[in-house]
């Protein structure tokens, strides 16, 4: 339930706004606007909110924690009123439409706060109605950039006592409870506790509701994953197998034909006798060398399986901790913001950057995967200082090591860099290559090459066989950051 028009009256008559300065501006949720406001020496934070049956303005002494990303409308209002002292708060009529006329030096503007259910809006505009930018943009109602704000019809007429002042004596009565010798609450401090405990979009309660069905449908996801993981992991304990078959082909292939598609042998191991599957076209070296590429293929599957199902387990770990966090957040407005964060799908989750990256001890590595890729990264998002590695004779992608000032690329860094440049380029099947490295400024585009193209002039060599367990550590690091 929103404010109704004599309850936001009663607010603005303790907050007595008038006189005031806008220190800054937070905007901690799309719905959500939080004005620190600064008088005669005391701060007061002036929390409006545009959500859905929760449309109400008070003080707040809640802290009020920042989005992870800046949003436009506070950016824009810090731009304009962030400074500026108000000289008149007033509501308009019964309307339940906040005029706040602002200075800010030589600059007037007038702030509209409409808090209707279900057509709230923050509004920023001229002196004469002229909207300069607005919480929700809805071009239907001409509330964008350049249109004009049109004022209520009044209903002034209608009697007020169709609207009574809530009481909230449940809520002083629970404080004087919980903190005997409590002062009498103003009214504003009784709305935020009411509405931070029961309003229907903001509620830790509902919040809390919304959590565990994310927590539900994400959990059941991983696990799914982990189970997927260790099925194939099951199947990958016969890779003893694939060799020992090799083995028997080698041992009897004086009996292939060239026609039967099996090999009919007696197990030297277990005495009984056993039929393989076999290529006729192929010779007993060629379908043993098959049967040892499996082999290797499931032996080297098992290892990486096993880093990725303790990733796994890690994620899911690292999910339960979060879930119990928000569970013992008490601040509605944080858990939001938690929620909004984990609950975007990865692939609307905007990268700032082509490739991958890593951080590593304070260090920054960047992955160019393809010539796109690689492009990109060297026009704009590496600078002259900064470490290029790339494989020797090997197509691949290009590997960056950011630049910290004074100091000098550790060894451990360099070979993380390293393996990375072998693993995503075409080196990665025989496992080892030479590369060469040099810094950025030491790198000229080839004339008319293909995109991404570069010779490298002052490098250096190094000589890199794949490290699979600095790989994994590297995998782990930056599958670690993505879930953060």
């Amino acid at each position: 339930m929103s404010l109704n028009c004599n309850e936001i009256n009663v607010i603005l008559s303790e907050l007595s706004l008038e006189g005031a300065f806008i220190q800054d501006v937070i905007q901690p949720g799309y719905d959500t606007l939080a004005l620190y406001t600064y008088k005669n020496g005391t701060p007061v934070t002036v929390l409006i909110c545009t959500a859905h049956d929760a449309c109400r303005i008070n003080s707040t002494r809640r802290k009020i924690t920042r989005n992870d990303k800046p949003l436009r409308f506070m950016e824009f209002l810090k731009s304009r009123i962030k400074g500026s002292r108000i000289d008149v708060c007033r509501q308009i009529g019964l309307e339940r439409v906040i005029e706040m006329r602002l200075t800010h030096g030589d600059e007037k503007f007038i702030l509209y706060i409409r808090l209707w259910s279900s057509a709230a809006n923050i509004i920023l505009c001229t002196e004469d109605n002229t909207i300069l930018d607005s919480m929700y943009r809805r071009p239907a109602k001409d509330e964008t950039t350049g249109g004009t704000f049109t004022l209520p019809a009044s209903n002034a007429e209608r009697p007020q006592k169709e609207w009574p002042v809530r009481t909230f004596d449940d809520i002083q009565l629970q404080q004087y409870e919980q903190h005997p010798g409590t002062e009498v609450l103003t009214f504003n401090e009784k709305v935020d506790i009411w509405y931070g405990e029961h309003a229907q979009t903001l509620s830790r309660e509902a919040l809390l509701v919304q959590a565990e069905k994310w927590y539900n449908t994400t959990r059941s996801r991983r696990e799914a994953a982990l189970e997927k993981l260790e099925t194939k992991q099951a199947s990958f304990l016969n890779a003893e197998q694939y060799r020992h078959q090799g083995d028997l082909i080698l041992s009897y292939g004086y009996l292939l034909n060239g026609k039967s598609d099996h090999l009919d042998c007696t197990d030297y191991d277990t005495g009984s006798t056993i039929s393989i599957s076999v290529n006729p076209a192929k010779t007993a070296q060629q379908n043993a060398a098959d049967y040892y590429t499996n082999y290797h293929k499931a032996l080297s599957g098992s290892e990486q399986l096993l880093h990725d199902i303790e990733l796994e387990k890690k994620q899911i770990a690292a999910l339960d901790k979060m879930y119990a966090d928000m569970q013992r957040e008490q601040n509605p407005v944080r858990i939001e913001q938690m929620l909004r964060h984990d609950s975007t799908p990865q692939q609307q989750k905007k990268k700032t950057h082509p490739g991958l990256d890593y951080t590593v001890n304070g260090w920054y590595i960047l992955v160019g995967r393809d010539a796109p890729e690689n492009d990109e990264l060297l026009r704009h998002y590496v600078r002259g200082s900064d470490m290029w590695l790339h494989a020797r004779d090997f197509p691949g992608g290009y590997v960056f090591i950011k630049n910290r000032p004074g100091k000098t690329v550790p060894l451990d860094i360099l070979l993380d860099a390293a393996n990375l440049a072998v693993y995503y380029s075409k080196a990665r099947k025989s496992g080892k290559a030479d590369l060469y490295y040099t810094q950025v400024k030491h790198l000229r585009r080839a004339k008319n090459g293909p995109k991404g193209l570069v010779l490298p002039t002052q490098e250096k060599n190094i000589c890199i066989e794949l490290d699979q367990d600095r790989l994994n550590r590297l995998d782990t690091i930056r599958q670690e950051e993505e879930f953060k």
